[in-house]
C-alpha cells in the first residue's frame, strides 16, 4: 500500500480554484465608489432606483417564465451540450489538468463574445438616451451568459433550484464586503448540498437580487439617460457583465469540480 495517495487532477484544480476564489473574495472586501458616482450623486431622482428595481423584478419574472426560449435561441444550446460531454469525457480518459482547464480556455471564449454584445447594446442605448429600456436586455444578456457558462460545466438552468444558484451568482457579483461573504457562503452550501434552503420563495430571491442590481446600477442608468453622455453609462453594461462573468464562471467550476471529486471519493 503507499505512503502516499496521488492527488487526482480534479483535486489540484479544486485547491488551486479556492485559492483564486479568496483571492477574488478579499480584492471585493472594500467598495470604492468611482469619480462619476460621486459626481452624480446630488443629480439623482428619488425614484429611479425603485424604478429600476421594479424593472428588474418585471425582467426576471419575463424571462424566467416565458423568455427563456428566446434567449436559447442565440446560441446552439445542444452542440454546447455536446461539446461539454466530449470535454468531461476526454478529462475521465486523459485524467491530466490540461482537460480540467479547457473548461475555463471554452467559456473565456463565451464571455468575450457575450461582453462585446452587451457592450454595443449598451454604449447604442446610451447614445440614444435610453436607460430602463436598457433594463430588459442588459438582463436578458447576463442570464444568456450564465445559462451558457452552465451548459458547459454540464448543469441545466430551467428549474427553480437552479434559479436560486443563478440569482446568489448575481447577487455575489454585485456585492461588496459581508454582503459578498454571506452570498458566498449560501452558494458554497447549495454546491455541497445541491438542495434549496427551508421556507425558500423565489419571489423574495429576485426582488432581493434586483434591489443589489439596482443600487450597483444606479449612477449608471441615469447617464444612460441621458442622450450621447448616457454612452459612458451604457459602457458600464461592460464592467458588470464582466464582473457576473467572473465569478459565474468560479461558482460553475467549483460546482463542476466538486462533484468530480465526490464521484472519485465514491469509488
Amino acid at each position: 500500500m503507499p505512503l502516499f495517495k496521488k492527488i487526482s487532477p480534479a483535486c489540484r484544480e479544486y485547491q488551486k480554484l479556492i485559492k483564486e476564489e479568496q483571492k477574488y473574495i478579499l480584492k471585493k472586501q472594500e467598495e470604492r465608489d468611482n469619480f462619476l458616482n460621486k459626481a452624480l450623486a446630488d443629480k439623482v431622482p428619488l425614484k429611479l432606483q425603485s424604478t429600476l428595481e421594479t424593472a428588474f423584478i418585471k425582467a426576471f419574472k419575463l424571462i424566467f417564465s416565458r423568455g427563456q426560449g428566446a434567449i436559447e435561441f442565440t446560441y446552439n444550446k445542444e452542440k454546447q451540450q455536446k461539446e461539454f460531454k466530449l470535454r468531461d469525457f476526454s478529462g475521465d480518459v486523459r485524467q491530466d489538468r490540461k482537460s480540467i482547464k479547457a473548461f475555463s480556455k471554452t467559456i473565456r471564449s463565451k464571455d468575450g463574445v457575450n461582453l462585446i454584445m452587451s457592450g454595443v447594446s449598451g454604449v447604442g442605448m446610451g447614445i440614444l438616451g435610453i436607460g430602463i429600456l436598457d433594463i430588459p436586455i442588459f438582463t436578458a444578456m447576463l442570464l444568456r451568459d450564465i445559462y451558457e457558462t452552465s451548459i458547459n460545466f454540464g448543469f441545466p438552468y430551467d428549474s427553480e433550484k437552479e434559479r436560486f444558484f443563478i440569482l446568489n451568482i448575481i447577487k455575489g457579483a454585485v456585492s461588496y464586503k459581508d454582503e459578498l461573504c454571506r452570498t458566498d457562503l449560501i452558494l458554497n452550501r447549495f454546491i455541497q448540498t445541491e438542495s434549496l434552503p427551508e421556507n425558500y420563495n423565489e419571489e423574495n430571491e429576485i426582488a432581493e437580487t434586483a434591489s443589489l442590481l439596482s443600487d450597483a446600477l444606479l449612477y449608471m442608468k441615469f447617464l444612460q439617460g441621458i442622450p450621447i453622455a448616457g454612452a459612458v453609462g451604457g459602457f458600464y453594461n461592460v464592467i458588470y457583465m464582466k464582473h457576473i462573468a467572473k465569478y459565474s464562471s468560479l461558482k460553475y467550476k467549483k460546482r463542476y469540480l466538486a462533484g468530480k471529486i465526490a464521484g472519485e471519493q465514491s469509488l
